[in-house]
This record gives structure tokens, C-alpha cells and sequence, in this order.
């Protein structure tokens, strides 16, 4: 699929909320780095553990977040499919995580991102095949 064979507000669309996305991550992803309390449960403390574990989802979430942007920048609607779809199944595993954890926020959060993801998908292939 060429980045031609897309409608350009299927594209812009799947753009836009797929660059929210992976930037949300990344940055959960940073604030985890600089201010664990941002992101841990109120009766949680910080420790070495969870700074490890920080520094994990960030060698996960920035680069993807850098190479979907490539992607955007360039107009590869190919490689939005492909990064927008794993993002959309993230933000699926991150609202697992906030049922495990109680949290409506970490669950309602990653859920309606994750749907907002699966429609620019779906809407920029159905362009693609039209």
C-alpha cells in the first residue's frame, strides 16, 4: 500500500490520533522516570524495583513513539497500519493493567484511546482499498 492509495483525511485522522497516542505513552513513560509518584497507586512508594521497571516502558514507548512520528512525517500509510495497530493492542494491555489495579482511570483512559486507535486504523485501511 503507497501513501497515495489513502484518502488524505483518512490519513490525516489516523495521524493525528495515533501521534496522540504513542506521545500519552511516552510521556507516562518519562513521568514514570522523573516523578514515580505521577504514575504508581497513592499507597505505593517508589522503589529501585519500579525504577527499573520505568526504565523498561521507556525503552519500549519512545521509540515507538520516535519511529511512528517518522511515519506520520513521512506519510507512510503502511507503516501507520502497522505502528497504529500495535499502539491501539498497548492501550488494550495498559487498560488489563488498570482492571488488575482497580483503576478506573488506567482502565476507561487506555480504553477509549485504544477505540479512538482501532476507528483511525480501520478508517485509513478502508481508504486504502477504495
Amino acid at each position: 500500500m503507497t501513501t497515495h492509495s489513502s484518502s488524505p483525511k483518512a490519513m490525516r485522522i489516523a495521524s493525528v490520533i495515533t501521534a496522540v497516542n504513542v506521545m500519552v505513552a511516552g510521556g507516562f513513560s518519562i513521568a514514570g522516570l522523573i516523578s514515580p509518584a505521577l504514575i504508581l497507586p497513592a499507597h505505593c512508594n517508589p522503589t529501585e524495583a519500579f525504577s527499573v521497571f520505568a526504565m523498561y516502558a521507556a525503552a519500549r514507548t519512545i521509540p515507538l513513539a520516535v519511529i511512528t512520528l517518522l511515519a506520520i512525517f513521512k506519510r507512510s500509510a503502511a507503516g501507520l497500519l502497522i505502528l497504529g495497530t500495535l499502539a491501539g493492542v498497548i492501550q488494550v494491555l495498559d487498560c488489563m493493567v488498570g482492571i488488575v489495579q482497580h483503576d478506573p482511570g488506567k482502565i476507561f483512559g487506555p480504553l477509549v484511546i485504544a477505540a479512538l486507535q482501532f476507528y483511525a486504523v480501520a478508517t485509513l485501511k478502508r481508504s486504502a482499498h477504495r
